[in-house]
């Protein structure tokens, strides 16, 4: 019987409880089992794959203010684009960032009220024969630049803009705002929708971010 064996100690543990033997054996018998016990916790606790979570976008700021067009939302994001998606979008493979905003009302007799529900979103693409960054915000406007950098400012500080029309909130009425912001895979041509849902790469977004708002 080996003296240093997983298997060989746990059977002088057992056989120790059924008869005495030297503490000479029983002490560094027990002593190894229980390193070699704690050895395996360590390592299964580390191996354990961590929970899922957003990466990549965090949001720095938002706040939803009251203008003479509306309720306009103003956001900023810190962020910086995976390899993965760098070289997709120098290939010319466009990308699509959506802004997802819900507003709902609590009440205490029922479910809560969804109020408003809005998204934007902005298309990053390359051009490879201009060498010219475009960025669009709804399929409507449309700028171009020199560097990938400085097309992606429009997603990081994106201009206001309106969640909700006048009179779509009730005066007085306080409101929980939900808003995150990442990758639209959904827009991505299809064999790159495939790729994206199996690569760490192209999983990029933001957690929810909570605030609330009174209505004016």
């Amino acid at each position: 019987m080996c003296a240093s064996c997983p298997s060989c100690l746990f059977l002088i543990w057992i056989r120790s409880l059924y008869r005495p033997a030297p503490v000479r054996v029983i002490r560094p018998a027990l002593h190894l089992l229980t390193s070699w016990l704690l050895t395996v916790l360590l390592l299964t606790a580390a191996l354990a794959p961590s929970p899922a979570r957003a990466e990549g976008v965090e949001i720095t700021q938002a706040a939803l203010e009251y203008t003479d067009e509306g309720y306009k939302l103003a956001l900023s994001f810190s962020f910086e684009l995976t390899r993965g998606l760098e070289d997709a979008v120098t290939r010319g493979i466009p990308l699509y960032f959506t802004t997802e905003v819900q507003l709902t009302r609590p009440r205490w007799y029922w479910f809560d009220e969804k109020a408003v529900s809005a998204s934007q979103t902005i298309r990053i693409s390359y051009n490879v024969l201009t060498h010219q960054y475009h960025a669009s915000i709804g399929g409507l406007l449309k700028q171009s630049f020199t560097s990938l950098d400085d097309a992606l400012s429009l997603v990081r500080r994106p201009s206001r803009w309106v969640v909700a029309e006048k009179g779509a909130l009730k005066s007085g009425e306080v409101y929980n705002v939900a808003v995150r912001m990442g990758l639209d895979v959904a827009r991505l041509p299809k064999p790159f929708q495939v790729h994206a849902m199996n690569s760490s790469d192209w999983r990029f977004s933001s957690d929810w971010k909570q605030f609330t708002f009174r209505a004016e």
